[in-house]
């Protein structure tokens, strides 16, 4: 059964991000289908896009490339350990012991966490007044300093202060890549060719069917181009790394300078942005509410009204699972490279280069493709394939998904290498065609996946559903991490992480494939276990829409309009 849409017309003001929704058809039938165009478009008095704003955007992304978590640093091993292989290699911890790679991953469990506990309390709040710009300005000091910090990480006695560190590093490292998002949909909808789509649409020059499809590539171009950038910048710095690896190759402390050299890259792009970015605040915090607890409080009122936008908490949900079991796969993987090349940073950068160059050919490879045939964007990002005509919707699940089948094969060549070491992650080649495999096929996802986000949005809460966005993604592998360190931990074997990891990224997949229509009568996960799965990108941003102007009210007067049905009297705020 499809989902009826309520039509509903919205006047537009001129706020901090207005939206529009057209009633297109007058039916009679409260029940039936109507065609409803969401116009996302912001208000007026926001200034548009400049050419150096968009690449001071463009340039922060080149540079932030998670310096401390892929330069060489084990965060509990430290750097000159006699160890020789993670697994069999103990630290002290707590009244005993526990394996390095155990460690690693409660380091990781541990940042998960942090990154939860910050996108849900303060992600929210970044939607107010100027509050995300600085929020984004301060993370990124703070990933500098603790990179800086890595200089003092000299001797292996300091593995401590080498994990407290990576945290740190790992924290704000994700955050910032969460908060910069956030600015992208924003950024996208007043950019020039944006601002001309709504005004061709306003002159009836274009149908809304034309003008969603517009603005979605428009999203998609700058977001591909981001993450192009974003490639081209790893490129940049693993060439870098080389540059004092070779020649300082038998120095103690090359890794150290390294750092150094890479930080100063990312502080020399990145600063533009904050004097390029142009004001666009949101709304004032409303009276009585305080940054801490009003992104808790929104978050409630979200989840409550889950109904209203099913199609975005499906996302979120299923792509939880799947971040969940590709993050920790990354970091089991990570693992076993390290002690296949012994911690070796100059490897590592090998192969991280041959990763970059291909994710960099990838991502524009499919931007290519997608703007010259205008696919959209939930079939670029591949959850499900769902195909709307203009006097109906028709859905149609269980598409062969190939970025989801390599995500799966990923952990099942692990878990053979349990029974043989012939292969399965035990030699060199293994690990360069790993490296091939994920720069070809995940780095693309990431971007799309990011721009069909900023689609499902409702327009005005960005950083409220972008820190969401984080939590199914950079914060999701709070399962995985726990599991597989106590699994190694008691079998002192890295491989035996393997098979939880196939079964947590086949269930995900199987979530994300397969499933007739989407019933609102029953709840997400519900939904999702029972196989009812199904992402409608047009009807989600439609939906959307709607349910900013509902909302916005209490945006921005914290205080609830009286035709909110979905809302009881006792919920946060008072009733007007």
């Amino acid at each position: 059964m499809s989902q009826p849409l309520r039509a509903e017309a919205v006047t537009a003001v001129q706020d901090a991000d207005v939206v529009e929704v057209n009633n297109l058809s007058k039916v009679p039938d409260a029940d039936a289908e109507v065609e409803v165009a969401a116009v996302t478009p912001a208000k007026r008095e926001e200034p548009v896009v400049t050419r150096r704003e968009l690449w001071s955007y463009y340039l922060y992304y080149n540079g932030d490339n998670n310096l401390a978590t892929s330069a060489g640093w084990d965060p509990s091993q430290g750097p000159g350990s006699t160890c020789t292989t993670s697994e069999q290699c103990v630290l002290p911890w707590g009244g005993g012991t526990k394996s390095v790679s155990s460690i690693v991953l409660i380091a990781n469990g541990l940042s998960f966490a942090i990154m939860t506990l910050i996108f849900t309390t303060i992600g929210s709040a970044a939607d107010y007044g100027t509050f995300g710009r600085w929020l984004l300005l301060v993370i990124t000091v703070i990933c500098w300093a603790a990179q800086f910090a890595s200089m003092a990480l000299t001797t292996p006695s300091r593995w401590g202060a080498a994990m407290a560190i990576y945290i740190i590093s790992f924290v704000s490292y994700g955050a910032t890549l969460v908060f910069y998002a956030a600015a992208f949909p924003r950024l996208a909808r007043n950019t020039p060719h944006a601002r001309h789509l709504r005004e061709k649409l306003e002159n009836k020059e274009i149908s809304s069917e034309e003008y969603e499809r517009e603005e979605s590539l428009e999203k998609n171009r700058v977001s591909n181009i981001s993450t192009w950038h974003s490639n081209i910048g790893y490129i940049f710095v693993l060439c870098l790394n080389l540059s004092i690896l070779l020649p300082l190759v038998n120095n103690p402390l090359v890794d150290n300078y390294t750092m150094v050299l890479t930080n100063m890259y990312w502080i020399i792009l990145g600063i533009w942005w904050f004097i390029f970015q142009q004001p666009r605040p949101g709304p004032p915090l409303p009276k009585g509410e305080h940054y801490v607890t009003v992104g808790w409080k929104q978050i409630w009122i979200a989840l409550r009204q889950w109904k209203k936008l099913p199609y975005t908490f499906v996302y979120l949900f299923a792509f939880f699972l799947l971040s969940d079991g590709l993050n920790t796969t990354g970091t089991l993987i990570s693992i076993c490279q390290n002690d296949q090349f012994q911690f070796s940073f100059l490897k590592n950068t090998y192969l991280g280069l041959a990763q970059a160059f291909t994710s960099t050919a990838s991502t524009i490879g499919f931007w290519w493709i997608q703007k010259y045939w205008k696919i959209p964007t939930k079939r670029m990002v591949n959850l499900g394939f769902l195909h709307n005509h203009r006097f109906g919707a028709q859905r149609y699940a269980g598409q062969f998904v190939f970025t989801n089948v390599v995500t799966i094969l990923i952990p099942l060549w692990g878990m053979i290498g349990l029974w043989t070491m012939k292969f399965g992650f035990h030699n060199t080649w293994e690990f360069w065609a790993y490296n091939v495999v994920f720069g070809l096929f995940q780095a693309p996802y990431y971007a799309f996946s990011q721009t069909m986000m900023a689609e499902l949005a409702p327009p005005g809460f960005d950083n409220m559903f972008f820190g969401l966005f984080g939590l199914s993604n950079r914060a999701s592998s709070m399962i995985g991490p726990n599991v597989i360190q106590a699994i190694i931990n008691n079998t002192q074997n890295n491989w035996m992480g393997f098979p939880f990891l196939f079964a947590l990224c086949t269930a995900a997949s199987l979530v994300i494939w397969f499933g007739a229509s989407c019933s609102l009568s029953i709840p997400p996960l519900g939904v999702m276990l029972m196989g009812g799965i199904g992402v409608d990108v047009e009807k989600g941003r439609r939906d959307a829409v709607v349910w900013a102007e509902q909302n916005r009210s209490y945006a921005e007067t914290g205080v609830y309009v009286e035709d909110d049905a979905s809302l009881d009297s006792k919920d946060y705020g008072k009733k007007s």
